[in-house]
């Protein structure tokens, strides 16, 4: 219980005042709930010895009028402490979790962790916040009402007391024990929620191919499956916490009828008087009371241990180092991005090996090769998605470690091949390319990129809600509001991605003239495909299992026996590319 208090008090943030303020409201709760028991002995004691009297009833009433309206102050206090703390503490945290994930390494996404990232956010956070911080007080507040029970009893008699000291820390050795059960029993149930999200998010994603290939009973089986894992794994949870209930039970039983022995057995040896022996028994049996309402939370604080562990194991994954204090320049005498013999691998499984090139300021690149060559790692880390193993990256002479990650991005506009659009506004989505930019930039913008015509036939135009995703639009369509949000960014380096891998003829000539538009005066690095994209890029680098194996133009490679010419070749019959043999 401690060490859980620990760990929300070290999340609990600016708000850890309000926890702490509820531990406090939630004592002098316990304590006024309490006191009635103690004002009924002195009513008892009163009456036991013919010293009762109407003032002295009067007073008594008076005493348990008050406890009972300091107990609903005070009940009211703690609700309003830690009911709307639980909320705003995780409201900050899924802020702060939001900004570490931005931080992180492209890489932490691709490792099936997207499932664990959505259970945290969709599970583990809204469990804590619902189910616990609101009565985290209530907790705490049985802790206190047991210490202060135990303190009466040592008050009253020492033995009676000690005899309390010595079955509570039997009821809490066994607790321990349910502890320890349910702790690795719930992180089982949780890990099991975070597989079902990830089959959720699985099916969802692939409905199309799905559907497309006829496999909807097959994938709606594996989803069926880990409904049913789920349900037996959280039922298998709560029944084996049964038992230790129910032992729990006959302690709390057997512990007050233990008491209300030895308070007999005092009395038969004239160690306790025959008043104490009968204010004894006014409360004997609500003596381990809060030590019950405790640990018949006890699945609830487990829960929340192992949720905790599951937020804290995403938090402590290692961000991408953002130190740097160098500053990009206006410009350099020497070439506008430069790789120095890269080295890059996905884990153990190295995929660059010594790149090395440089591209002037205001030139075309372009990367060709087989799939699986290394051409968008490339790409991924000149944008610093991921840190080189070995070598350097650099922007216009500065190590892009050694430069903010702001000031690099600033530097850069990526178009990708599968484009995303947030389910917002279309204006919404190109002025994230430069938030200041006024509504005439935006349109100019998005005429530049050759969507302006097809937004304003739209029902709201600009204001028009695009799907999650961009899922409203057609594949071009999105392409071209991607590009008309690079083209109002104005950054000087152009990365490309197969931007026109997957679009239609019908939008492939907007979507050229709307790179046109983007590439004008700037520094371009292109994964292409198609060859009216490579033919007129001032260098072609050809990457064949990490390694550059061929570089020049377009007609310096087709005069080299090679895997360039063999594509070019192969392009003209409709075949794509293919690795040569001993290539």
């Amino acid at each position: 219980m401690i060490a859980l208090m620990r760990r929300i008090l070290k999340i609990s943030g600016r708000y850890r005042n309000r926890v702490i303020g509820a531990f406090f409201t939630a004592f002098f709760k316990s304590m006024f709930g309490k006191a009635p028991l103690m004002l009924s002995y002195i009513a008892l004691a009163a009456f036991y010895n013919n010293t009762g009297s109407k003032m002295l009833c009067l007073r008594l009433g008076i005493g348990m009028l008050i406890c009972l309206v300091l107990q609903i102050v005070f009940q009211h206090a703690t609700d309003r402490l830690q009911s709307a703390a639980g909320f705003m503490i995780f409201a900050d945290m899924r802020m702060k979790l939001g900004e570490h994930l931005r931080r992180m390494p492209m890489g932490y996404f691709t490792e099936g962790n997207i499932g664990k990232i959505s259970s945290v956010l969709s599970s583990d956070m809204v469990f804590i916040e619902e189910n616990c911080m609101t009565a985290f007080g209530d907790m705490m507040s049985y802790v206190f009402s047991q210490l202060i029970m135990i303190l009466f009893l040592l008050f009253f008699n020492v033995w009676i007391g000690l005899a309390a000291v010595v079955i509570c820390a039997v009821i809490i050795l066994v607790a321990q024990g349910m502890r320890k059960d349910s702790l690795r029993k719930a992180e089982i149930r949780q890990e099991q929620n975070e597989k079902l999200t990830e089959a959720v998010l699985d099916f969802t994603e692939g409905i199309g191919i799905t559907k497309t290939y006829n496999l909807l009973g097959e994938r709606s089986a594996s989803l069926t499956e880990n409904f049913r894992e789920t349900c037996r794994t959280s039922i298998a949870f709560e029944k084996s916490q049964t038992p230790w209930q129910i032992g729990l039970f006959c302690l709390y039983g057997l512990g007050a009828a233990a008491l209300a022995g030895v308070a007999l057995g005092l009395n038969g040896k004239t160690l306790m008087e025959a008043l104490a022996v009968i204010g004894m028994m006014l409360f004997v049996f609500d003596v381990f009371g809060p030590l019950k309402a405790l640990y018949s939370q006890s699945t609830r604080l487990t829960v929340m241990n192992s949720c905790m562990d599951r937020i804290e194991e995403v938090f402590s994954e290692k961000e991408l180092p953002n130190t740097g204090t160098d500053t990009i320049p206006d410009s350099a005498d020497g070439p506008e991005l430069e790789f120095r013999k890269v080295q890059f691998g996905y884990g153990e499984k190295e995929v660059l090996h010594g790149i090395s090139f440089s591209l002037e300021k205001n030139k075309m690149l372009a990367l060709v090769g087989p799939s699986g060559s290394g051409k968008s790692t490339v790409a991924n880390l000149l944008a610093r998605f991921w840190d080189v193993n070995g070598g350097q990256v650099l922007v216009r002479g500065k190590d892009v470690r050694d430069v903010p990650l702001q000031d690099l991005m600033s530097h850069i506009s990526m178009v990708f091949q599968r484009v995303y659009l947030f389910q917002d506004t279309i204006y919404n989505n190109i002025v994230m390319g430069r938030p200041e930019a006024t509504r005439e930039e935006v349109i100019d913008a998005a005429k530049k990129a050759r969507c302006y015509d097809f937004i304003t036939a739209l029902p709201d135009g600009f204001d028009t809600v695009v799907g999650e995703g961009g899922a409203s639009l057609s594949g071009g369509e999105k392409q071209r509001i991607a590009i008309a949000r690079c083209i109002l960014k104005d950054a000087p380096i152009v990365i490309l991605d197969e931007a026109t891998a997957n679009v239609d003829a019908d939008n492939e000539s907007y979507i050229q003239e709307a790179i046109s538009e983007l590439c004008r005066g700037k520094t371009l690095l292109v994964i292409a495909h198609r060859l009216n994209t490579i033919r007129s890029a001032d260098r072609i680098l050809v990457l064949s299992e990490g390694s550059i194996v061929q570089s020049g133009t377009h007609e310096e490679l087709l005069g080299q026996d090679g895997i360039y010419r063999d594509f070019v070749t192969m392009r003209a019959k409709s075949v794509g590319w293919n690795r040569r043999k001993g290539a």
